[in-house]
């Protein structure tokens, strides 16, 4: 059995109720790391050290300044003796990009550790050491300079998840949502006027309509928590579309069956 916890399901402005997107893999294959990561693993009950696999989408500050804090922790706390492999998936650039990070973020604490505390590898498809999933990396259409990507990710029962990162509609996303058992789509903004790099509830609704059989699970949302009542109000969207809320999770089978467990039953 496979799981997926989303432990944050806010957008960068981390709406009322929510801190920013952030989903996590049988408790060890993270995808980005936000600033409020530490707070949000913490509140899992999840080590920085229990992470074997730390995928990147992109390189805006809401999926990478929790980076140094995730390696600091890590290294004075979770592993001082560096016993726990950890291996990171990112576009070239991506390794300079986060050491230059680390040394803003903590200057002279982290700069000798970049190549010993971590495997580097910008492989684009790969198959994840102990684990049941392997991933095809896929460019979406997001800020360009960012260099954005999502994961296609397949589990050893057949059961392909297809997390598209930070991207509006694009051509990529709708040749693999095809084959795609679940797609995990942000919706950084409201409809109120064209977002080419992000999906509105329109383009989210169009997709369903699209894709009648595929689960839809929605996260960067721009909208508050249900039952708050600052901020965007949650928009209307047919029932099959799961607006996540931050502690919501999936358990996967080995039929590749889907079960949904919304935040207050999730143990």
């Amino acid at each position: 059995m496979a799981r997926i916890d989303f432990l944050g399901t806010g957008n960068a402005f981390t709406p009322f109720g929510r801190l920013h997107a952030l989903a996590i893999i049988d408790k060890k294959i993270l995808i980005d790391t936000p600033p409020t990561l530490i707070t949000q693993l913490r509140t899992s009950g999840i080590k920085t050290s229990d992470i074997s696999h730390l995928l990147f989408t992109h390189w805006h500050a809401d999926h990478t300044f929790g980076f140094p804090f995730f390696l600091l922790e890590r290294k004075y706390i979770s592993d001082t003796k560096r016993e726990k492999d950890l291996n990171i998936y990112l576009r070239p650039g991506g390794k300079e990009f986060l050491t230059n990070l680390c040394n803003i973020g903590f200057p002279g604490s982290l700069e000798n550790d970049i190549d010993d505390i971590a495997n580097w590898n910008e492989m684009e498809t790969i198959e994840l050491t102990n684990t049941d999933w392997k991933f095809e990396r896929f460019p979406v259409c997001h800020t360009p300079e960012t260099d954005p990507h999502g994961y296609e990710l397949t589990h050893k029962s057949g059961f392909v998840l297809l997390h598209c990162g930070d991207s509006g509609p694009c051509d990529e996303i709708e040749k693999r949502a095809k084959n795609a058992d679940a797609v995990v789509l942000e919706m950084g903004m409201p409809d109120i006027g064209e977002f080419p790099y992000h999906h509105t509830p329109n383009d989210v609704r169009k997709f369903s309509e699209r894709y009648p059989e595929t689960l839809i699970l929605v996260t960067h949302n721009y909208a508050s928590s249900e039952n708050h009542l600052d901020g965007f109000p949650i928009p209307n969207l047919p029932e099959r579309i799961h607006q996540l809320e931050d502690g919501d999770a999936i358990l996967i089978d080995e039929n590749g069956s889907v079960e949904m467990l919304k935040k207050d039953l999730v143990k």
